[in-house]
């Protein structure tokens, strides 16, 4: 596999891509000398290319007044766009700026939020979680996760579960895709039935090419 570090020193003249991004730091010893101040954050360690070191993956979520609204109560609403970085990891636990992706993670807006976490699992796989909830307009929920593995000099999707459920009547349907093996399962029940019938399915997928990191709005 062709070095994560190496393609890395490659990107560095162009991995910062628009204004929002360029004011993440491009190295440093911890998250909180990398993220600016204010700025809301999750994280998830962990080694992604196989080298024995820790890398860093992070969403970030700037907090430029002009995409803050106030709602009469006090409630802050922000719609600045998401931001995905990802971060090499070096032997001596700092942490370099790979590739930041700005356009790739969904805004909220008013009555839908959505919830994110990320993983970077002990087989080098990066997973991103999303979950949808709507206060007005749909009973649906809907929880999605995708796992892209570092190859090739970027980072592929391999995998996608989704969980969606009816939250007044409980019916919920589980599909798990695997792009490696072109397999697709699904699962039909009821959530609220202890006892409900699942129904599961299997079916083939068309043999496309791996969707890069980016290319999959999330």
């Amino acid at each position: 596999m062709k070095s994560f570090r190496l393609i890395a020193m490659m990107l560095a003249c162009w991995c910062v891509v628009g204004a929002q991004a360029q004011s993440l730091k491009q190295e440093g010893a911890s998250v909180d000398g990398l993220v600016p101040e204010g700025w809301e954050h999750i994280e998830a360690l962990g080694d992604l290319d196989s080298d024995g070191i820790k890398d860093l993956a992070m969403i970030v979520t700037p907090n430029f007044k002009e995409h803050l609204t106030v709602r009469d109560d006090g409630y802050v609403y922000n719609y600045n766009q998401p931001i995905l970085a990802i971060y090499v990891g070096n032997a001596q636990g700092g942490y370099k700026l790979w590739k930041t992706y700005d356009a790739t993670l969904r805004i909220r807006d008013e009555f839908c939020t959505i919830d994110r976490t990320l993983e970077i699992t002990d087989r080098h796989v990066l997973r991103v979680s999303t979950e949808d909830f709507c206060s007005a307009g749909s009973y649906g929920t809907d929880q999605t996760t995708y796992s892209y593995r570092y190859q090739d000099g970027d980072f592929f999707l391999i995998g996608m579960d989704n969980i969606s459920m009816q939250r007044n009547t409980g019916e919920r349907e589980t599909v798990s895709e695997n792009y490696l093996t072109r397999k697709r399962q699904t699962i039909t029940d009821n959530a609220f039935k202890k006892r409900a019938r699942k129904v599961e399915r299997w079916s083939n997928l068309t043999k496309e090419p791996l969707k890069k990191l980016g290319e999959q709005e999330m």
